[in-house]
C-alpha cells in the first residue's frame, strides 16, 4: 500500500489518528482490564473483520462515499478491534504485538482485496492495480522461499 499515491495514503491515514483515541476510550480499556492476556485473532477472526470492513467499503461506496475515505474509516474500525479485542495480536502473524501502522497497512490491503471481490466496481481502476501489482510480487516471492 506504500505505493498508493501520497494524496490517498494521506486519506487513508487521517482516520488512524482518530482511531488511535478509540483506543484508549473506556470501553476499549474496559475490553483489556482484569489483567487477563486477550487471545490472538484467528484466521477466522480476521476472515470476519475483512468481511465487515469490505462491506462496509461496498455499502458506502454505493452510497456516493469517497473510496478514500470508505477503506479509511473501513480500516481503522478493523484496527480498534484487532487492538481491543486482540490486543493487537495476529495468530498468523506470530505472538508479537503488532503497531497500529502494521496493523492499519494490513487491514487496508485486506479490505481492498475483499472489496475487489465483492464489489470489483466500486474500487477505482489504479488502486486495482496497484493491489494486483502487490499481490503478485507476493506471490512471486512466496516461490522463491
Amino acid at each position: 500500500m506504500h505505493n498508493l499515491p501520497r494524496r490517498l495514503r494521506l486519506a487513508l491515514a487521517a482516520p488512524l489518528l482518530v482511531a488511535s483515541i478509540g483506543l484508549f476510550s473506556p470501553a476499549a480499556h474496559a475490553q483489556s482490564a482484569g489483567g487477563d492476556k486477550s487471545p490472538p485473532a484467528t484466521n477466522e477472526d480476521v476472515f470476519l473483520y475483512r468481511g465487515m470492513g469490505s462491506s462496509y467499503v461496498c455499502n458506502a461506496r454505493a452510497a456516493g462515499v469517497e473510496f478514500p475515505k470508505a477503506v479509511g474509516i473501513a480500516a481503522a474500525t478493523y484496527v480498534q478491534i484487532l487492538s481491543g479485542r486482540h490486543g493487537g495480536v495476529v495468530a498468523s502473524a506470530g505472538d508479537k504485538k503488532l503497531t497500529n501502522k502494521q496493523l492499519f497497512s494490513g487491514a487496508e490491503f485486506q479490505i481492498i482485496t475483499g472489496a475487489m471481490t465483492f464489489c470489483p466496481k466500486e474500487v477505482p481502476t489504479d488502486v486495482k492495480a496497484k493491489v494486483e501489482e502487490a499481490m503478485k510480487k507476493q506471490q512471486e516471492q512466496s516461490k522463491k522461499k
